[in-house]
């Protein structure tokens, strides 16, 4: 019988395979250089934000509704930010200086001072994000702003619950986003107890009927799907 032999040592030692330990610090190392480049970044564009708050060289009054006060803002920044607002602004009554004032009457002056720093910053924090996330989906969506109105869609898919999902069911129809309105509509039928038993859809149903006929088929689709699949 032949006697077996174990394999050289340098042999075994060319098959192990390098240990993924071994790239942890020059992974920590990329990773803190992108952190570095990032936060340059921010620092860089921070400078927008600094115009508005510090209202340097502004060119454009911005005028809520309810007779709050203007907001002054730069004619290049909403130009940038908004196709609508491009269009209104190179209009012939924009580009005459008698008309230095834009209304958005839908707005008050808190929502508006929220959607201006939004353009300036591409950021909220979340208090005023949290405040005003349904205004400010409905101004994103009526000026044409992409970016803002991710935002806010992320935020509310976020903190969908069973006492805000009406409001999103509503702001989602109004913007006719479809994403936003399945997920709402979804999330209230399998919690159809705690939102249809609510003094919220009493105020709901007069106010939204072609909604609330939604609610009701989404509700016997379910039920019927559950049925056929034997649930």
């Amino acid at each position: 019988m032949k006697q077996l032999t174990r394999p050289p040592i340098l042999y075994l030692l060319r098959q192990i395979r390098p240990q993924p330990l071994a790239n942890i610090p020059r992974w920590m190392i990329s990773m803190k250089d992108r952190e570095s480049e990032l936060n340059e970044k921010i620092s860089f564009l921070s400078s927008f934000i600094a115009l508005f708050k510090d209202q340097i060289l502004t060119d454009i009054q911005l005028k809520p509704g309810n007779d709050g006060p203007s907001i002054s803002a730069h004619r290049a920044l909403l130009a940038a930010r908004s196709e609508i607002f491009k269009n209104m602004l190179d209009s012939d009554a924009y580009k005459a200086p008698a008309s230095d004032t834009i209304m958005l009457p839908e707005l008050n002056h808190q929502e508006l001072e929220s959607l201006l720093e939004f353009l300036y910053s591409g950021n909220l924090p979340s208090e005023k994000l949290e405040k005003h996330v349904y205004s400010l989906t409905l101004a994103a969506d009526k000026y044409d702003i992409p970016y803002l109105l991710k935002f806010c869609e992320r935020h509310m898919l976020r903190f969908l619950n069973s006492s805000n999902a009406l409001d999103v069911l509503e702001i989602s129809d109004t913007c006719s986003n479809k994403t936003l309105k399945e997920t709402a509509l979804n999330f209230i039928v399998k919690n159809m107890e705690d939102v249809v038993f609510s003094t919220k859809y009493e105020a709901f149903v007069p106010e939204n009927p072609h909604l609330a006929v939604q609610i009701t088929r989404a509700l016997l689709m379910d039920v019927k799907n559950r049925r056929n699949s034997g649930v």
